[in-house]
């Protein structure tokens, strides 16, 4: 009656636990994509940067505008003065005053430079794109790292679940043990060793907790929300397993953000030659402005003078001769665009090899996913059996310990099956820059 009173109470336990684990929030994959993509700092930050090269491409950023500016000047003097005439007569006058004020408004335009001003902004615009692609790549790594987290809670709560019901058959396992023990059919080792597993099973699983916790605690970081907030995650990993190479292939030259990057830094570099090889040609500027002149003076021919009026012009320059720089920023800016070809075409390589690399895992994992589903399968009727025939007394000790490992040793191993096909999926999808990862 005392084992029996022992195993109510324990079920009493287990119940509990599940019952405040169930109470908490169910936190989907879709949900932690979209809280990530509100709240993740990098994602904000990437947006910012983005929205700083789309402020950047502008008309008036790439010198094609007129510079309008007003200006105002005041000069007071007060000084002893002497003033000697043509025909020696002296004028002196202490404490002096003169006085004069300018102000006006003046323009300035560059209406030629060699083309620059118009390669400046389809350069402007080129760093726009690099600054959306960028933070659509920030946004693929988040969602990858979210996705990865989750899933592995995933894993890591079948896990759990897994090494409860063996506690709970560990706990059976002493109760009869004692049970046979009291009634002379089974030694004292029998109980202790029953009671070592038991400790043994109670160690593993305090040890997944922890993991299992630490883990929340990182997803709830690239959350971006309050480290003790606690949920649970859906107990389901559905692997997409309709990839195929070609079309994967096909994506990564085309949308992957590390290669878009790439290609549009190597247009860049194509306009910043450009933009160098533009100071060939002559700078035409036209000035133009409107100008009031006064100034007053309390010894002198003219006690007031004033002016106003409007001025224009234009300067023309042309770059003759500086030493040879031009030549030189010109080779320069040939170089850094070669290089920016050579890692294009590297990266390019580079990603085709990963997405080869990572297609096989991706089978591989598939193909052991099946596998291990049978394994489950096999060992939990297998325990089943050893169950029955261990409250018999058919089989030993030794034999339902070994059964019982068994099967839970393959519901991790199928569990992590699934868990690694899943990162496989997501690997290959951020590879080819999709953004939809769950």
């Amino acid at each position: 009656m005392k084992n029996c009173h022992r195993i109510k109470i324990f079920y009493l336990i287990v119940f509990s636990v599940f019952s405040s684990s169930y109470s908490q929030e169910v936190l989907t994959i879709e949900n932690a994509i979209k809280i990530a993509l509100e709240n993740n700092f990098e994602i904000k930050i990437a947006s910012n940067n983005y929205n700083i090269a789309k402020t950047n491409s502008t008309i008036g950023n790439a010198g094609m505008l007129p510079t309008l500016t007003a200006s105002v000047a005041a000069n007071n003097r007060v000084q002893n003065s002497t003033l000697t005439l043509q025909n020696g007569v002296v004028n002196a006058l202490d404490n002096a005053l003169n006085n004069s004020l300018n102000y006006g408004v003046s323009l300035d335009w560059t209406i030629f430079n060699g083309f620059k001003m118009f390669t400046r902004l389809e350069q402007l615009k080129e760093l726009e794109k690099l600054g959306s692609t960028q933070l659509q790549q920030t946004i693929i790594s988040k969602l990858s790292e979210v996705s990865s987290t989750y899933f592995n809670l995933v894993q890591q709560q079948q896990q759990l679940k897994a090494l409860d019901s063996t506690l709970v058959i560990s706990n059976q396992r002493l109760a009869l043990a004692q049970n046979r023990f009291a009634i002379g059919k089974a030694s004292k080792l029998e109980v202790l060793n029953a009671q070592v597993d038991l400790n043994t099973d109670n160690v593993v699983l305090l040890k997944q907790q922890e993991v299992f916790q630490n883990t929340k605690t990182l997803l709830n970081k690239i959350l971006a929300r309050d480290l003790q907030t606690q949920f649970n995650v859906i107990e389901k990993i559905k692997v997409d397993e309709n990839l195929k190479l070609t079309e994967l292939s096909d994506l990564v030259e085309k949308q992957n953000p590390q290669l878009v990057s790439l290609l549009l830094s190597k247009n860049v570099a194509e306009l910043q030659l450009k933009q160098i090889k533009g100071d060939r040609y002559p700078v035409i500027t036209l000035s133009s402005g409107y100008v009031f002149n006064e100034t007053q003076a309390s010894l002198g021919f003219a006690a007031a003078t004033s002016a106003r009026g409007f001025n224009y012009g234009f300067n023309a320059a042309l770059n003759l001769f500086n030493g040879w720089n031009q030549n030189r920023n010109e080779k320069i800016a040939k170089i850094m665009l070669d290089n920016s070809k050579l890692t294009l075409n590297s990266q390019r390589l580079e990603l085709q090899a990963q997405l080869n690399a990572a297609y096989q895992t991706y089978l591989t994992n598939n193909q052991l996913v099946v596998i291990e589903n049978k394994n489950e399968f096999y060992a939990k009727q297998n325990l089943d059996i050893t169950l029955d025939k261990f409250k018999i007394g058919t089989i030993t000790t030794l034999e339902f310990r070994t059964a019982q490992l068994n099967y839970v040793n393959a519901k991790v191993r199928n569990s992590n099956a699934q868990f690694q096909a899943k990162l496989s999926e997501i690997v290959l999808k951020e590879l080819a820059g999709i953004i939809n990862l769950d």
